[in-house]
């Protein structure tokens, strides 16, 4: 027998980012990165990012109250701040840089100091190591029972050759002591010199370099931690001593076998602990080959499915490794005798096609090695390795295949090993039961064997029991719900002693595997353990129960500054904590209401949102937490600042080498910001060389050269926002035009390209090539590719690739069956060309598709249905003719088998459900070339229906005069029939409890999204009676409604008093008249006006008037007529005055009607005044009307040398003109028939455009008789005219 010893150097193991979290959360046994993932924190953490910090609820299924609202609104804050990140990112406006989407300005990686205290709170939270924070007065104030946070294995074996540690640590505050048992008894360390336990610790030490024997120290240990508040404990540690046996000393005989005859080589390795790795090798250490008809079984024996001459060649050594001891025994060798028919080992007839007629062995039909017979059964654990072996005998070797009655073997988690002759199954569950069956078979025939499988599960958490930390009245449970098979056991303990012997709580009821806690107190503190069991094991868990009692307690920096960019959104986090959970207000300058509404939006966890900043909006905003302990509060400073713009951008220009180039970047900025302007070429930061100058609003360059040629971007910054402006410099050769000539040229959009070719064409590829068209004085920027296909959409053109405008031929993509067809189209700054024409057609082979159907879903459109849709595929995804879909169903977390069904279209229905229970869905594609990939596994629901229950014990609390609390039981989850939507509490003013006030009954409703406990009903009416009822609500609507409850809310403050009307009769009294508040909100005790007299900047001293309820009206004596009055007027209830309403006295007249306050036109000055105007007037237009009658009549034409037509009507009539030399027309005018003056030679009059005939007044009295048919202009300038008889004539007639 040969010993080897092997020494193995192990490098220690690498610590990643998430070690150091690991091992503060490590409970039991080593904790997974996965417990650090981003949905465990948001599950169980403080969102102190979202500006609250809320502790986590007692875990998944736990109806206790406080707690469990605070789960749900960690969840939602979580995700609510992150969309609205995202929508801001997206909606930034020009010339916002990422610095303005958020109000705290901080460097990337750098958290405030508070934010530490949140982290720790939110490991406080995850129910593993708790850590308090660091500042004093935290530390004081949150007392903490123990928790285990490091313990070693259940069942730990150790190296006999090592010290042994069982490790043991907790956290505590005050810092826990602690001790252990033994086999179920005091564990005494000090009377064992080798025992020691590590300081600030329980991690067990035992010391053997001093001598004894490890296995003395062998049996079951336990650790309990200890402090003032209870008791933790860990696992039951089995402490074994790791053990490598020696082989016993044996001759063995040569082995004679029959050639083509089965051999079991036996390895019978001893006892170890752990069991040994088995394998075997030869006396000279090679390694036996193995194949499918010489391979080792899962026992270590080595088998052979028949014998062959060559296997005498080498002897058979079985060789066991043990992990602990690092030593490998080996087994004495076997040696094999063959008989054989063909004495000469020739090497040519192991190729030989008929190998074993050739060597004259009979040729045998298949029988197993192992198992023996035809069945047999396995039992096997849930979560562990399933693995089943067939090795099977036979002339040839036989092949093995394996399958499953009633299924298919599960793809995602077979594999099959030692050349198939085992099949291991990973992460076994129930599912994975049944009958299995191994076929091993050859040209002889077939044999099969029958394994059942039947799968057991020791004791796995369905609702582990969390830490729960309530305030002082609160109520809440713990939940320990584990499943297995067989049905685990649930025991309770406290501090480490059974639940029933321990002292009695009033406050607690145990309930099966939920422990109920009701108005809690200080003394309800202690650590619980819940002990789940089955004949396959246990698990053991620690919660504990701890109650705060904190004052509110700001966790951000005091008066920060926030400076936000004009009409941006922002949002104002102030992160506070305190036990009971405070209440969270805000307030600007330090004055007004609580700000809620119209722009303002305060979030559940406190934050306040202001949608669209303002100037208005800057200010000094307080937060205000509060709780029946006290408050506190924290001011936050908002600076609003003008946006950063460029108003003067660069353009694009066109210059000739050797030129110089200017490009201008003028900006418009706060001017509180520091602004910094930078320029990128072609999207990276500028160079400035010596050849260019840089100023404030301009970039120079001179001599400008080929590699100026580019985009330019100004981008303009503070440390807010930023703005964006590009231009494009093209550079011309010397040889060009002109630059003004070439700028002064037309752009356009680019010609279509032309003449479209397909070379190079594969089955997945095929090279487009074209010939660009005119650019129009606009360079190319892109080409777009586009494509159509005459099976799915025939003459519906789609983007298949871009490519930039310096390429004229590309390599396409193409998926199979597809029959394609290609255009170009070319895009430069002014616009795309016209598509190409199109290229010849191009059909690529079919093929199987690579993909399956997205967005598949499972929903209910009725109760006893489930409507299973997807996503079709498309024409590039098909890749062949006949696409249709394979739909598979089955419910979740049972034996049956998968339901299919093929369906062309988009959806099918599954009719006869129960009511909202899972499915397992899988929506396969296939075409007639074959089938896709296996599918992803999708959970839908079947359809819902109305609830059957309604909440119970809804327990009303009012908290002030328009608000109440509401606290209730959670109901069953199968009544729900359906997702839980939310509880709606429906209420009503029933009536006012003043007499004679009617009240509108229209019911209203508040919901409560989530399995939530309790919530808040908020503007109410004050003094009123109200009744409220609660249902539950899924997605199929309201359940069953409550019992009636009835309460009333106390008195209130009033509203504003109506109609507040200010006038003034004259300038020493003001009256004042108001209506009664439209909303009394309790009984009226008085009305207060305060009203104060100002003038300019003068404000004189404030008066206050009482006023009893039934007073409307007010009268104020004036102090002087100049200056202004301010009112302002409220009223009053017992509680205090209510919104005020204010109004102003109306502005002093002038210095005139002070003097004098009489109607002016009653006065006799004014009468005789306006007499006196009124003569002048008359006598001033009969001055006027006699100076125009002086001077003789004469014809017109002895004024014109041009003489009258005969046909001319004036002269007819015998019409003269009378006028005097004063009062003669303008040369080159005449004057018409009523006296108004006429251009001669204008062609431009609106005579032009008359309609002819004789002067008539229009409907509505207007002259429209005045232009006629224009007139030949010879025979215009011979006309004469005659002015019409004026007033004044006739009065000298009359004369």
């Amino acid at each position: 027998m040969v010993k080897i010893c092997l020494e193995c150097q192990s490098e220690p193991e690498e610590r990643g980012p998430g070690s150091a979290l690991r091992e503060l959360l490590t409970d039991g046994e080593t904790a997974s990165t996965d417990t650090c993932s981003g949905a465990r924190l948001t599950d169980f953490c403080a969102v102190w990012d979202a500006g609250v910090f809320l502790v986590s609820a007692a875990g998944k299924g736990a109806p206790s109250g406080v707690t469990e609202r605070r789960l749900n609104e960690a969840e939602t804050l979580n995700s609510v701040r992150e969309a609205q990140f995202q929508r801001l990112e997206a909606a930034r406006p020009r010339g916002l840089g990422r610095g303005a989407r958020g109000p705290v300005l901080r460097m990337a990686g750098q958290p405030p100091p508070w934010a530490y205290i949140a982290v720790l709170l939110c490991v406080l939270s995850l129910g593993g190591a708790i850590e308090i924070p660091m500042d004093p007065s935290i530390q004081n104030e949150l007392s903490q029972p123990p928790t285990i946070t490091k313990q070693s294995v259940k069942d730990h074996i150790v190296d006999p050759r090592d010290n042994i540690l069982i490790e043991c640590e907790a956290k505590g505050n005050p810092a826990p002591s602690f001790h252990w048992t033994r086999n179920s008894k005091f564990f005494n360390i000090a009377k064992d010199p080798r025992v020691s336990m590590r300081r600030r610790s329980g991690t067990l030490v035992i010391d053997f370099r001093s001598g004894g024997r490890p296995e003395e120290y062998e049996g079951e240990y336990q650790c309990f931690a200890r402090n003032k508040f209870g008791t933790a404990l860990s696992n039951r540690i089995r402490l074994q001593v790791s053990k490598s046996p020696l082989w016993p000393k044996e001759n063995l005989d040569p082995v004679v076998v029959q050639e083509g005859a089965p051999l079991t080589l036996q390895c019978n390795p001893p006892p170890g602990l752990p069991s040994p790795v088995i394998f075997w090798m030869s006396s000279s250490m090679e390694p036996i080959t193995q194949d499918k008809r010489v391979s080792q079984g899962h026992n270590g024996d080595l088998y052979f499915s028949n014998v062959m001459l060559q296997d005498m060649q080498t002897d058979y050594s079985c060789n066991a490794r043990f992990h602990f001891t690092h030593t490998i025994q080996q087994k004495n060798p076997f040696t094999l005798k063959v008989l054989t028919n063909h004495p000469y080992n020739d090497s040519s007839l192991r190729n030989h096609p008929d190998m074993y007629s050739a060597r004259g062995v009979a040729e045998r039909t298949p029988s197993f090695m192992y198992p023996q017979g035809t069945a047999s059964s396995q039992m096997v654990l849930r979560g562990m390795d399933l693995l089943l072996e067939c090795i099977a005998s036979g002339v040839p070797t036989p092949d093995i295949a394996w399958y499953k009655k009633g299924g298919d073997l599960p793809s995602d988690k077979a594999k099959f090993e030692n050349f198939n002759k085992a099949l291991r199954i990973t992460n076994v569950s129930e599912e994975d039961s049944g009958e299995y069956f191994c076929l091993a078979s050859n040209k002889m025939g077939s044999i099969r064997h029958t394994i059942s499988v039947r799968v057991k599960a020791a004791p796995y958490w369905l609702d582990e029991p969390k830490n729960l930390i309530l305030a002082p009245g609160e109520d809440g449970r713990l939940v320990c719900r584990a499943n297995g098979n067989p049905k685990p056991t649930v025991q309770w303990m406290v501090n480490g002693e059974p639940l029933q012997s321990a002292p009695p709580n009033p406050n607690r009821e145990v309930a099966g595997d939920t422990i109920i806690f009701r108005d809690t107190q200080i003394s309800s503190r202690a650590v619980y353990q819940c002990n789940t069991s089955n004949e396959h094991g246990y698990l053991l868990a620690n919660a504990f129960v701890s109650v705060l009692d904190v004052p509110p307690r700001m966790l951000s920096p005091r008066n920060q500054l926030i400076r936000v960019i004009l009409y941006n959104r922002t949002r104002l986090d102030c992160p506070f904590f305190g036990s009971p959970i405070p209440t969270l207000r805000w307030f600007k300058n330090g004055q007004g209401s609580n700000l809620d509404g119209g722009n303002y939006h305060v979030y559940e966890n406190g934050s306040l949102e202001i949608k669209m900043i303002r100037k208005e909006d800057q200010g000094i905003y307080t937060c205000v937490a509060t709780n029946i302990l006290g408050k506190a509060e924290n001011q936050v400073r908002l600076e609003v600042k003008d946006p950063t713009r460029i108003y003067r951008m660069p353009e694009d220009q066109v210059a000739k080498r050797g030129t110089t180039v200017q490009l201008e970047c003028r900006v418009k900025h706060d001017p509180s910001l520091k602004l910094a302007v930078s320029w990128l070429k072609d999207d990276e930061p500028l160079y400035i060389s010596n050849r260019m100058k840089k100023e404030e609003d301009s970039l120079t360059i001179f001599g400008v050269a080929e590699r100026d040629q580019g985009s330019y971007t100004c981008v303009a910054s503070t440390e807010l926002d930023q703005d964006l402006a590009k231009a494009y410099l093209t550079v011309l050769a010397d040889q060009a035009t002109p630059t003004n000539r070439l700028a002064a040229l037309p752009k356009g959009r680019p010609d279509r390209p032309r003449d479209l070719e397909l070379t190079d064409l594969a089955e997945r590829s095929v090279r487009l090539t074209w010939i660009p068209g005119d650019d129009n004085n606009s360079p190319i920027t892109d080409y777009v590719v586009q494509f159509e296909e005459d099976q799915f959409q025939p003459g519906v053109w789609h983007d298949h690739s871009k490519f930039p405008g310096s390429v004229n031929s590309a390599v396409l993509r193409l998926s199979p069956y597809v029959n394609y067809q290609f255009r170009v189209i070319a895009i430069n700054e002014v616009g795309s060309s016209h598509p190409s024409l199109p290229s010849e057609r191009y059909r690529t082979s079919g093929a199987p598709p690579e993909s399956n159907p997205s967005d598949v879903k499972g929903e209910g459109t009725r109760k006893n249905n489930m409507e299973i849709t997807w996503t079709p595929m498309n024409a590039t995804s098909a890749f062949g003719p006949n696409l249709r879909y394979i739909v598979k169903w089955r419910r979740r977390e049972t034996r049956e088998t998968w339901n299919n069904v093929t369906v062309w279209g988009s959806r099918y229905v599954v009719g006869q459900t129960p009511v909202y229970v899972p499915y397992e869905i899988r929506v396969q594609a296939e075409n007639d070339f074959g089938k896709g990939p296996e599918p992803d596994t999708v959970i839908g629901y079947s359809g819902e229906d109305y609830p059957r229950a309604a909440p119970t014990d809804v327990k009303i609390r009012v908290l002030n005069s328009t608000a109440i609390s509401l606290q209730w039981n959670r109901v069953y989850s199968d009544t729900v029939q359906g997702q839980l939507r939310e509880y709606r509490a429906y209420y009503w003013r029933e009536s006012s409890l003043l007499k004679n006030l009617w009240v509108s009954q229209k019911r209203q409703q508040a919901g409560f999204p989530g399995d939530r406990l309790r919530g808040v009903v908020s503007r109410l009416f004050p003094y009123s009676n109200y009744k409220l009822e609660m249902v539950v609500v899924n997605g199929r609507g309201d359940g069953p409604r409550s019992e009636t409850k009835e309460f009333t809310t106390p008195e209130g403050v009033p509203s504003a008093p109506r109609r507040f009307r200010v006038r003034q009769p004259n300038l020493e009294t003001i009256n004042l008249e108001w209506d009664h508040p439209e909303h009394p909100n309790g009984i009226l005790i008085g009305y207060t006006l305060k009203y104060v007299a100002f003038n300019g900047t003068k404000v004189g001293k404030q008066i206050v008037e009482n006023f009893s309820p039934n007073q409307t009206k007010f009268t104020v004596q004036r102090a002087d007529p100049v200056s202004r009055y301010r009112f302002s007027l409220s009223a009053r209830t017992q509680v205090g005055s209510g919104e005020a309403v204010t109004e102003e006295s109306p502005a002093p007249p002038n210095e005139a009607y002070t003097n004098n306050q009489a109607d002016i036109a009653t006065q006799g000055w004014f009468i005789g005044l306006m007499c006196a105007i009124a003569l002048l007037v008359l006598i001033l237009l009969i001055v006027c009307f006699i100076k125009r009658s002086r001077g003789g009549k004469y014809p017109v034409r002895e004024k014109k040398d041009v003489p009258l037509g005969p046909e001319d009507p004036k002269e007819e009539d015998g019409s003269f003109d009378y006028s005097d030399e004063d009062n003669k027309p303008l040369q080159g005018s005449q004057t018409s028939l009523d006296g108004t003056i006429k251009q001669q030679e204008s062609d431009d009059s609106l005579v032009d455009y008359g309609e002819g005939g004789e002067g008539q007044f229009n409907e509505d009295g207007s002259f429209i008789g005045q232009y006629t048919v224009k007139k030949d202009k010879e025979e215009t300038e011979g006309n004469e005219s005659s002015e019409a008889t004026s007033p004044v004539n006739a009065i000298y007639s009359l004369a």
